[in-house]
């Protein structure tokens, strides 16, 4: 990562995101800002130019979801069916329960964001299918 980004990505890079690496095209980093069974959870999220997460849901029988503060970098979000979205610094992504999405960072630019996850009835990630070189690239 350059120094531009290491300074404005305060909350730290954390580790590489090995447990969930098999989920994302390219390397990211986790770095978990609360304790584990904290609610909600919230960790920093960084992912290297080009670096994508699968297609995945967050379900939830009622409330749950996904928020999404940007922190540093640029990064693309997209739901299903839809246009994907442009992300900077200060940015916010409300992303609903039972919603297909996937985010990560441009191209040629690495992406951190605070990923924020609303506590909800029977919740669960449901990862699904890569975000395809074709995709992506088309961006």
């Amino acid at each position: 990562m350059d120094k531009n980004f290491e300074k404005d990505n305060i909350f730290g890079l954390g580790r590489e995101n090995s447990a969930f690496a098999q989920y994302f095209i390219g390397r990211s980093y986790l770095n978990p800002l609360t304790p584990d069974g904290i609610v909600p959870f919230m960790a920093n999220v960084t992912f290297e130019p080009g670096c994508r997460n699968n297609w995945h849901i967050h379900r939830s029988a009622g409330g749950g979801g996904q928020i999404l503060l940007c922190v540093a970098g640029e990064g693309w979000y997209q739901e299903w069916g839809k246009p994907a979205r442009s992300l900077k610094a200060g940015d916010v992504v409300v992303i609903p329960a039972n919603v297909k999405h996937w985010h990560g960072a441009k191209k040629d630019s690495p992406f951190s964001h605070i990923a924020v996850e609303v506590p909800g009835e029977n919740a669960s990630n449901e990862w699904l299918e890569p975000v395809s070189d074709k995709e992506y690239d088309a961006l």
